[in-house]
């Protein structure tokens, strides 16, 4: 059949399309696929041939060990170079930054690669040079007894040194300078060499020296400071008290009801009457009353006429240490 040119120009116009499409098709590898492949907080597209047996399609991806910073990691990768994977990653080597592998080192399943950060600084600091400690005799302290004649203070030691750091952690220290800026005292001590008063019999009141009592027990306890306070007895039967302090302890001779704000709870006393006619002994501060104000001061009796006894009196208090 013979065709009019013009048809024929517009058959062979739409023929040519169709050709160059199936001719495309046919160049795409039959089993081409891609793939979204995650390791980590890592991940990526890639795209193979996969071998297929029966519906499972087996896809074979290098696996690389990543220690970054002391980080570790697990990466699966389509990168041919380490320098491929860091880009891949974008991981951007810093100037302190070491890598155990060369960039051009082929990827290969199961390689085990380490970015390290080193970084070696200068640091100044200060440390503390400890006092020293000695001792000499004093006869004119009892036996047992210490007294410090001089003080001691710690000295200072200005340091500076090179340090080197492995993925943020202390590996090196080297000492460039030290300079003590502060030299240290030494603290000198006396230690009583002398004997103590031992009188025939042990007399009812302690004998008070400077910075320590003998107790008539012959016990020797030291003070640190003294104060003056006026006194009454007081016993569990008077109204408003029992058995029961206010830090809960139980009453006992030797408690002493006080204003916590004059003298805290849980301070030790040594209690004398002012004239000296009266010993109460050792007090602790566990009580407290309603008109115990500042100086005013109740020591418990177990019974009322050994507060009637005592009445009130001024009595001077030594704080024991």
């Amino acid at each position: 059949m013979y065709d009019p040119p013009q048809f024929k120009r517009e058959r062979n116009f739409l023929i040519c399309p169709i050709l160059f499409c199936v001719a495309f098709l046919l160049a795409l590898p039959a089993n081409a696929k891609t793939y979204v492949v995650t390791g980590g907080s890592y991940s990526f597209t890639y795209e193979t041939n996969t071998t297929t047996s029966g519906n499972t399609d087996t896809v074979i991806i290098p696996t690389v060990f990543l220690r970054h910073h002391g980080q570790e990691s697990r990466i699966p990768t389509q990168a041919q170079t380490v320098e491929q994977l860091l880009d891949q990653l974008q991981i951007s080597l810093l100037e302190q930054d070491i890598l155990s592998l060369p960039l051009d080192t082929p990827i290969s399943d199961g390689l085990q690669l380490q970015i390290d950060s080193v970084i070696t600084q200068q640091e100044s600091y200060s440390i503390t040079i400890p006092h020293e400690v000695t001792y000499c005799s004093d006869s004119s302290l009892p036996a047992g007894m210490e007294e410090v004649l001089i003080p001691g203070t710690d000295g200072e030691l200005l340091c500076t040194a090179e340090v080197t750091y492995l993925n943020g952690i202390e590996q090196s220290r080297r000492i460039l300078t030290q300079i003590q800026s502060i030299a240290p005292v030494t603290e000198l001590i006396a230690q009583g060499t002398g004997n103590i008063p031992e009188p025939e019999e042990l007399p009812d009141m302690p004998i008070i020296e400077d910075g320590y009592i003998i107790m008539p027990t012959g016990e020797i306890v030291t003070y640190y400071k003294t104060d003056y306070v006026t006194a009454t007895g007081y016993t569990h039967t008077d109204a408003g008290c029992d058995m029961i302090t206010s830090t809960g302890t139980t009453v006992h001779y030797g408690t002493a009801a006080v204003d916590p704000r004059f003298i805290p709870y849980g301070t030790r006393m040594l209690i004398v009457s002012h004239d000296g006619e009266r010993y109460y002994g050792i007090a602790t501060a566990e009580d407290c009353g309603g008109a115990i104000k500042r100086d005013r001061m109740d020591l418990y009796f177990p019974t009322y006429q050994e507060c009637i006894e005592f009445g009130r009196r001024r009595c001077t208090i030594y704080f024991l240490g």
